[in-house]
């Protein structure tokens, strides 16, 4: 963002600012949100655009599936925000010559595969959207790929999916890094705190399977270590004590938890009331950083975990620029993953500046050429827009995203930035950077 736009975002009063909960319209706004009955995947039907936009009431309408309801309802929540001063910025500056706007409806997965292909194929085939985004559950999105965008010739941008799995469907992109270098990175974290036996239980899905794989083969091909347990646990049980009670039969020092924000906060509770967390260290990847997490438990209860989560560039001057305006607007510290959302729909709303026409053919010719390194650097959409309405073509611009380098590569797939954290007296407490 530029100064003009951050302090365009910093007066907007854009959804509600309360910290946790679902954003959602206040009176005055200047953001125009309907919600209506889905006729998808049951869930609710937002349209959001910016009132104030530059140019002729004309519009572009893109599709979104996220996770509004679920056991990913809290990474879904920090979306919303990301999204909104995305389109505050877009819809400032204008989509074309005649200025346009951008709207997005979003459907809600209910963080699960089916209900995220009952989204997709409403904002497809219904809505005829060329454009998806979606979703956080890395096998929601690939069951979206699959099953809805892929054959309909409709690109997909994940905002926050990170199996390595995504890696093999190349029309399948995304913001968020891959997790492989994660998982290499947290089991290489486990053994430098001297662990040479660990247990390991991941959510049964491709987000666990996916790290889970690549944490067990560097652990042990690599570092020499032993898995002593590895099997996986399903989503939404009320009760995990028979995981624990697998773990606590081996000899591991160390347990490892890839798995949501709902599910760990039952685990968490149940190992503490077992006296687990004093007995083992823990150790877990993103998806075991939530408020919801440190809300839901009790104090002490994971008091020296550690684990390894996305990151951005936190010294990178267009991201400490969406820092301010998140705070000025929520009242509240943005994550890397509203980051990945903004970039999402900033990267989208590119791609139909740059594309001939507003169809899945043609914004999939441009999409990645907007963020790859050959071009000028620009780092937000007014500044890449400008170079593009100038005679510029698509590979002419480097979008470089709040969240990184965005660099789409071959495989549809991001560099990413990792950072160590830990918990103490009950909270998250961030260290040292790694990238892949």
């Amino acid at each position: 963002m530029d100064r003009r736009t951050l302090l365009k975002l910093s007066g907007l009063s854009l959804v509600g600012a309360t910290a946790g909960c679902l954003e959602g319209e206040d009176e005055g706004t200047a953001t125009a949100t309907t919600t209506e009955e889905s006729g998808g995947g049951g869930g609710e039907e937002t349209t959001t655009t910016t009132e104030e936009s530059g140019g002729s009431g004309e519009s572009y309408t893109i599709g979104m599936v996220d996770s509004l309801t679920g056991s990913l309802a809290p990474y879904g929540e920090r979306n919303t925000r990301g999204r909104e001063l995305a389109l505050a910025a877009i819809n400032e500056a204008g989509i074309g010559s005649e200025g346009a706007s951008l709207r997005i409806s979003v459907e809600d997965d209910e963080s699960t595969n089916q209900g995220g292909v009952n989204g997709a194929q409403k904002l497809v085939n219904q809505d005829g959207v060329p454009l998806l985004i979606g979703s956080v559950g890395s096998g929601v999105s690939i069951a979206i790929h699959d099953s809805v965008t892929n054959d309909a010739g409709v690109v997909q941008i994940s905002q926050n999916s990170t199996s390595p799995e995504l890696t093999s469907r190349p029309n399948l992109l995304r913001m968020s890094p891959s997790g492989a270098a994660k998982g290499q990175a947290l089991a290489n974290l486990v053994n430098d705190d001297g662990h040479d036996t660990v247990a390991v239980t991941w959510i049964n899905n491709d987000y666990g399977t996916g790290l889970s794989d690549v944490f067990a083969e560097t652990f042990e091909s690599d570092l020499g270590g032993t898995v002593a347990y590895n099997e996986p646990h399903d989503q939404g049980q009320s009760s995990y004590s028979g995981i624990l009670t697998e773990m606590a039969s081996t000899d591991a020092s160390a347990w490892v938890f890839i798995t949501y924000a709902n599910e760990y906060t039952v685990m968490v509770n149940e190992g503490f009331d077992q006296g687990y967390n004093t007995a083992v260290d823990y150790y877990g990847a993103e998806s075991t950083v939530a408020d919801s997490i440190i809300e839901n438990t009790p104090a002490g209860s994971m008091d020296g975990m550690k684990g390894i989560t996305e990151s951005a560039p936190q010294d990178q001057e267009n991201y400490q620029n969406f820092v301010s305006a998140f705070e000025e607007n929520y009242d509240a510290t943005p994550t890397v993953w509203s980051a990945y959302a903004y970039d999402a729909v900033t990267v989208a709303a590119l791609a139909i500046e740059a594309a001939d026409e507003f169809s899945g053919e043609a914004l999939a010719s441009v999409v990645r050429d907007v963020t790859r390194p050959e071009g000028e650097e620009v780092f937000n959409f007014e500044e890449a827009a400008a170079v593009l309405r100038d005679g510029g073509s698509p590979s002419d611009i480097n979008y470089q995203g709040v969240s990184g380098p965005v660099d789409l590569d071959e495989n549809g797939d991001p560099p990413g930035y990792y950072q160590i954290y830990s918990v103490q007296d009950h909270e998250y407490v961030f260290g040292d950077y790694i990238t892949s």
